[in-house]
């Protein structure tokens, strides 16, 4: 058969648990200044319009289809950072992302199956 035949057979083996990547977005901004709380509160709009979810308070987390994409986003929420306070960007790749055991009121949340949801889509 055909090398190319081959590929057109599976076309998902390209999708990866570790290749799609997500990025995770962690900070503690100040807020005792009414600029402050403006930075922070504009700092947190613009994560929600690049598309990322809120995990806790000052965690939030968006799914990227493979490292140029990540890098790009990165980028860009390097040039939105406040003047003040602390970011920290974590790059995780889908299968830790899988691994993530988030427990809510004791109780264990179970995750999705991160690459069934995206190949769906």
């Amino acid at each position: 058969m055909p090398h190319h035949r081959k590929n057109r057979l599976r076309p998902h083996s390209s999708l990866s648990g570790y290749r799609l990547m997500w990025l995770i977005v962690m900070f503690d901004l100040p807020v005792v200044e009414p600029n402050d709380r403006k930075a922070a509160t504009g700092f947190r709009d613009q994560l929600l319009l690049e598309g990322f979810s809120m995990a806790q308070f000052s965690v939030y987390f968006r799914f990227c289809p493979g490292q140029a994409a990540l890098d790009a986003l990165s980028k860009r929420v390097i040039s939105r950072l406040p003047q003040r306070g602390n970011v920290d960007l974590l790059a995780i790749t889908d299968r830790q992302f899988g691994n993530i055991r988030s427990f809510r009121q004791q109780a264990v949340q179970k995750r999705p199956e991160n690459l069934d949801l995206f190949v769906l889509l």
